[in-house]
């Protein structure tokens, strides 16, 4: 295993990192990184099916008969969800695309680690075209700037709380009682 670079932990086998803190686990390096990216692929499984068929029904709306008589504001909304939709899909297919392209070439531990930020920033804009969505519709069901207000602040407030804040709150009090974090590498 390479040396780590200033500021990176190591990380030794037997469930411990070089510190001699225990990690929770009974795994090698490469176990873990194995792991860690099998976790990574189960959690995409979730999210992109969802991706799929929000930008597929997005994909399908413009050629619905009353289009065209949706207002400017419901126009900008709409093309607004689908460019995040569609963006939201690339970050979280992104992961695959790196791993192919650097298959055999011993990335594992960085392929880890950018997938799980870009599936951080897919899932962060995932949440944005999902809010945008609902806003759109309760725009065009409703037609009250009020009632789109409030419905779109309170399905934000949802994923807000249940996708940064809930587990930001355990993270931050796993890290202030100590518990072990495994460092991601600081190479480019």
């Amino acid at each position: 295993m390479p040396a780590p670079e200033d500021g990176e932990k190591a990380h030794g086998s037997a469930g411990h990192d070089r510190e001699g803190r225990p990690s929770g686990r009974e795994e090698t390096e490469e176990e873990r990184l194995d792991r860690n990216l099998g976790e990574l692929l189960q959690e995409l499984r979730v999210a992109l099916p969802g991706v799929q068929v929000l930008f597929a029904f997005l994909l399908a709306v413009p050629f619905q008969q009353h289009f065209t008589s949706i207002s400017e504001f419901d126009k900008k909304a709409y093309f607004a969800t689908l460019l995040l939709t569609a963006l939201s899909a690339a970050l979280l297919i992104a992961p695959s695309a790196y791993h192919r392209l650097t298959f055999r070439y011993q990335q594992k531990h960085r392929l880890v680690f950018v997938a799980n930020r870009l599936s951080i920033a897919g899932l962060a804009v995932l949440a944005l075209a999902m809010t945008c969505a609902i806003m759109l519709v309760t725009n065009v069901l409703f037609g009250t700037v009020a009632t789109t207000v409030v419905t779109t602040v309170l399905v934000l407030t949802v994923f807000v709380v249940l996708w940064a804040v809930l587990p930001l709150k355990r993270r931050f009090r796993y890290r202030d009682e100590g518990l072990p974090l495994l460092d991601p590498p600081r190479d480019g």
